[in-house]
């Protein structure tokens, strides 16, 4: 199923898409409709795999220098380059001005969706 994805997004080559048609494998159950895919999943395969590194890393740029062999300050362009892709890194400080939803939503009082309804 990886390899189906990376090969959609390598036809795609950062090309908007419209997904038409969902189906949960496990229930049989399939949905019509448009669906947009998620923000992560519109970046480049490249930059998908930057991001996963990233994180297997523990966010840390010195070993992200030493997997991909490069520099501190490309390391640091490049996440901003993928950042800037991201709709909710143009939210502004989601951290400082929404706490009491992020709260809510670890207390399990709302849902991330709902979250996401009440800062747009």
């Amino acid at each position: 199923m990886a390899n189906d994805w990376q090969e959609l997004t390598r036809l795609t080559q950062g090309e908007e898409i419209l997904v038409e048609r969902v189906k949960i494998v496990q229930n049989n159950i399939a949905i019509e409709g448009e669906f947009e895919l998620p923000p992560l999943a519109q970046i480049t395969a490249e930059d998908q795999v930057f991001i996963m590194a990233f994180i297997r890393s523990d966010g840390s740029i010195k070993e992200m220098e030493k997997v991909f062999g490069i520099s501190y300050p490309t390391v640091k362009n490049r996440l901003k380059r993928i950042a800037a892709q991201l709709p909710l890194t143009e939210s502004g400080p989601l951290l400082s001005d929404n706490s009491e939803l992020l709260d809510q939503i670890s207390a399990g009082e709302i849902s991330a969706e709902e979250a996401i309804r009440r800062m747009s």
